[in-house]
């Protein structure tokens, strides 16, 4: 027996395969919202967790002094030794400004140095930024195209990585830092990089 006809003549049976590619579709497209946007963004995992920081040499931010002294570029061997904290920020970045005094207050403690990568910026607008929150950073590298930012496998500003004794990326934070992850997350990950050793 044939299964029972629809006014436009077609088979029940065949108005369902026919819909079928569009339940897939909406399906897929569940999925994929679901993904972008459920969930924390800073736990994105990050394929340079457990690798080396990037070997990538950027110049001073210009004009830049502390203590009447220039404040140095990016040079990678500034990470052998001692924890570091290095922040992707800038000056047109709005939750930067957010993020700006914690990172100042982060600086006061003694056994880590803060590394500034300052993103796609103009010097002046970035030296004003520090004038207005304080320098928490030993170094600052301009990185004026992105490129480092790229190879560091930054996906927007802010990020803040914990970089260990040996030159290691320990921990990624994806978004700003917080009154709220600053003590639950990134100084946890910052002490277990203190007592890794070398």
């Amino acid at each position: 027996m044939s299964a029972p006809a629809t006014p436009d003549g077609q088979p029940r049976s065949r108005r369902w395969l026919v819909a079928l590619p569009l339940f897939g579709f909406l399906a897929i497209a569940a999925l994929f919202l679901l993904r972008l946007y459920g969930g924390d963004p800073s736990k994105i995992p990050s394929a340079l967790i457990g690798r080396p920081a990037p070997q990538t040499t950027l110049p001073a931010l210009e004009g830049l002094v502390h203590n009447g002294a220039p404040v140095p570029g990016l040079d990678p061997s500034v990470f052998k030794g001692k924890v570091s904290v290095v922040n992707v920020w800038a000056s047109w970045c709005v939750p930067c400004h957010d993020e700006a005094p914690l990172l100042t207050a982060l600086a006061k403690d003694t056994r880590l140095q803060i590394i500034g990568i300052n993103y796609k910026d103009s010097p002046d607008n970035a030296r004003r930024f520090l004038g207005r929150y304080g320098n928490p950073f030993t170094a600052v590298g301009a990185d004026s195209n992105g490129r480092a930012s790229i190879e560091w496998g930054v996906y927007g500003v802010p990020e803040t990585f914990v970089v260990g004794r040996d030159g290691t990326i320990r921990y990624k934070l994806v978004g700003p830092v917080t009154p709220a992850n600053l003590d639950s997350v990134l100084k946890v990950e910052i002490e277990k990089a203190l007592r890794a050793g070398n």
